[in-house]
């Protein structure tokens, strides 16, 4: 019997990193404070009638011009070094596939974000991801400066990289292929878990919870009230606090999300198994 696979997926800004990931360095590096980097952000969007993420793109390659600042894909990766998570985020992948391995799953986590997928590729936990799917420049081969949006994941758009990890087609950009019936999936729907933190999760969050799998929402510490009404409205399974640390809430939820799992994918070979004897016993007599 092949182990089940179970997919973590994650938001990052506010569900693994306590504040977008460009406050940390990147913002501070222009000379403005988050505050006035997103408010001038959202004041550009209003008046350009242009999506906010395609926004905050194109803000980061104007303003970084107007500051001398070379906006390189290494040094958009040297922003993510000082990037800080909530408490127990740095272990938590490690840890969580080995209680996975002990219950026979296999364990893979992936990471679906708005922001920048270059700032990610310089932070800690890179490394824990079978894949990151994030905002990407294209770069001018001279002077290696960012010139163009690669790609672009906006809110709506975060749905389709969830039917890509189910299809197991993480690394095949062809989009003809995600449209396609596919009978058996790598990873089903049910086996799947997506951890946010908020309305722009939304899309994300229903569409695995509506397929059977789990969605939860974390949140700060005092800020519970900013994700009960995703609980009360049915659009998640859980709401936990954003604690990744052992023996935490969170922990808790994800491992007894596992142990069902474990008993369900048991119960379903045990039924194949009735079914293949009835067949043989019917088959031979």
């Amino acid at each position: 019997m092949e182990k089940p696979i179970i997919a973590l997926m994650y938001d990052f800004d506010k569900t693994l990193a306590i504040s977008d990931m460009q406050n940390f360095s990147f913002i501070p590096s222009l000379g403005y404070t988050p505050e006035e980097f997103w408010n001038k952000t959202s004041k550009f969007c209003q008046e350009m009638d242009i999506d906010k993420v395609l926004g905050y793109m194109y803000m980061m390659i104007n303003l970084a011009k107007e500051k001398g600042i070379s906006l390189t894909k290494s040094y958009l990766n040297s922003q993510g070094k000082d990037i800080k998570y909530f408490r127990g985020v740095e272990n938590w992948f490690k840890r969580i596939k080995e209680y996975g391995k002990e219950k026979g799953l296999v364990i893979e986590h992936y990471l679906i974000t708005s922001g920048n997928k270059e700032i990610v590729e310089g932070t800690s936990i890179f490394k824990e991801f079978n894949a990151v799917f994030g905002c990407e420049y294209i770069y001018d081969e001279k002077t290696k400066e960012a010139t163009w949006p690669k790609t672009m994941i906006n809110y709506t758009q975060k749905t389709q990289y969830i039917f890509r990890i189910s299809k197991g087609l993480v690394i095949d950009n062809d989009d003809t292929k995600i449209n396609e019936k596919t009978p058996i999936r790598r990873i089903k729907y049910e086996n799947m878990i997506y951890l946010g933190d908020g309305l722009t999760d939304v899309p994300s969050m229903i569409v695995v919870k509506e397929n059977g799998g789990n969605s939860i929402a974390v949140y700060k510490k005092g800020e519970r009230n900013k994700v009960a009404n995703l609980f009360e409205d049915g659009r998640v399974n859980y709401i936990c606090k954003a604690d990744y640390s052992e023996h935490s809430e969170l922990d808790k939820v994800i491992k007894l999300i596992l142990d069902s799992i474990e008993i369900r994918e048991h119960l379903e070979k045990r039924r194949s198994d009735i079914k293949k004897e009835l067949w043989f016993m019917q088959s031979y007599y």
